[in-house]
């Protein structure tokens, strides 16, 4: 079996042409370097070298076309020790992460992204886009290393998530909506409305936005669709189906006939938070982790 350090000692004596200054720069015995080019020659079953006293050392066919793929096979090797080496610092390797539409919306996660590669180029990162309740699962069972979401508490077990953003909300309707008309509104305009909203069956997230939109303006509020996401909700509240109460971000996803509007009375903030794993293995998703919660020091851990 062809060993590493074989082929070290091999391209040595390829590139001087000499065992004497091979082993000199190899800081071996001549005799030592020697016996393992012609160990070399032996498992292979073919002679590599022309020896002569008189005359340089030259390679036979055989030679040549070994050399070729042992210098190939040696950059390989060499690339692999640094690969190792950088991912036991946390320098290589993969992070993957999931993220809700406010991540990208907020710029929270272009600004995670931006400050990580410019330290860790070497890693490679991986973006899919999840809906918070999804973005748990995918936690737990390691689809993801990551994830840019919505707050619940408590949150599941195993996992830990830490507040970065914190904004307001606005009303997103289609631009010839009669509530358009107004540079604001109020909750009590909202009152006989359709509304569209992601919600996922549960009491956090966006159905409790439509609860205390509902409490402040003592009304049920009408969920007319239930979508997966805020892209979906503006997209058909672009084209009439209803309002959506979305985060004001969201302004930054321009959509045709879409127009937006401030709720003067109604000061709920909804959150995004990052979550990972408590026990994280991989030193390239700690290192991301740690230097994401670097830019957000005032940040609420659960």
């Amino acid at each position: 079996m062809i060993d590493a350090r074989q082929l070290r000692y091999f391209t040595a004596v390829v590139e001087e042409l000499h065992f004497a200054k091979a082993a000199d720069r190899l800081d071996i015995a001549q005799s030592a370097l020697s016996t393992q080019i012609q160990r070399l020659e032996q498992d292979m079953g073919v002679r590599l070298l022309n020896r002569n006293k008189r005359q340089p050392v030259t390679l036979t066919d055989a030679g040549r076309l070994f050399h070729a793929e042992a210098v190939a096979a040696l950059r390989h090797i060499d690339r692999a020790d640094q690969i190792g080496r950088l991912a036991a610092r946390g320098l290589a390797g993969v992070v993957r992460i999931g993220s809700v539409a406010s991540g990208v919306s907020t710029g929270v996660l272009s600004r995670m992204l931006r400050e990580f590669r410019a330290t860790h180029g070497d890693v490679r990162v991986e973006v899919v886009a999840l809906e918070t309740p999804r973005q748990f699962q995918a936690l737990e069972s390691g689809e993801i290393d990551v994830g840019i979401l919505r707050p619940r508490h408590p949150c599941p077990p195993g996992i830990v998530a830490t507040i970065v953003h914190t904004e307001h909300l606005m009303v997103a309707m289609a631009e010839d909506h009669l509530l358009a008309t107004r540079k604001t509104v109020s909750v009590s305009d909202l009152k006989d409305q359709l509304f569209i909203s992601p919600n996922f069956d549960d009491d956090e997230g966006f159905s409790a936005v439509l609860n205390a939109l509902g409490a402040a303006g003592d009304f049920v509020p009408f969920l007319e669709y239930r979508v997966h996401d805020f892209i979906a909700a503006i997209s058909l509240a672009s084209a009439g189906y209803g309002v959506a109460v979305v985060p004001e971000s969201m302004r930054n996803f321009t959509q045709p006939g879409m127009c937006y509007r401030p709720i003067v009375d109604f000061r709920f903030a909804v959150q995004l938070a990052m979550a990972s794993r408590k026990r994280e293995l991989s030193p390239a998703v700690r290192a991301f982790v740690t230097q994401s919660l670097a830019l957000y020091p005032e940040g609420d851990r659960s």
